[in-house]
C-alpha cells in the first residue's frame, strides 16, 4: 500500500516514453538559417542596457540590512511616442485589405 511519502501505484505511473516529442528530420539549410536568424537577434553591445529592477532590489536588501527606509524611486516619465490602439489597427487593416480585394 502506498504511503503519504510520495510513492504511487503502479496504475497511476505512466511511461515517459510517450511524453516525448515525434522525431522529426530537419535539413542543415534549416539549421543553418536558424543559427543566422539567432545571430541577427543576439545585441553584442549591452552597455546600452540597465537592470534597473535588480538594482532596486538590491537597494532594498541593503536598506533592511540597515534597518533604514530604502531610497524612493522616481515614478517613470510617460512615454515619448504615440499611443496606438492595437484593435482599432487591427480593423483598419482588416477593412483596408477586403477594399484591396
Amino acid at each position: 500500500m502506498p504511503s503519504t511519502s510520495g510513492e504511487r501505484w503502479p496504475d497511476e505511473i505512466r511511461d515517459p516514453s510517450s511524453l516525448l516529442p515525434v522525431p522529426v528530420e530537419v535539413s542543415e539549410q534549416e539549421i543553418d538559417g536558424a543559427l543566422a536568424l539567432m545571430d541577427t537577434m543576439t545585441a553584442d553591445n549591452l552597455t546600452g542596457f540597465r537592470d534597473e529592477y535588480t538594482a532596486a532590489l538590491s537597494d532594498i536588501i541593503v536598506a533592511k540590512r540597515e534597518t533604514r527606509e530604502p531610497t524612493a524611486v522616481p515614478e517613470p516619465a510617460e512615454p515619448q511616442g504615440q499611443i496606438v490602439d492595437l484593435m482599432a489597427a487591427l480593423n483598419e487593416s482588416v477593412a483596408k485589405a477586403r477594399t484591396d480585394r
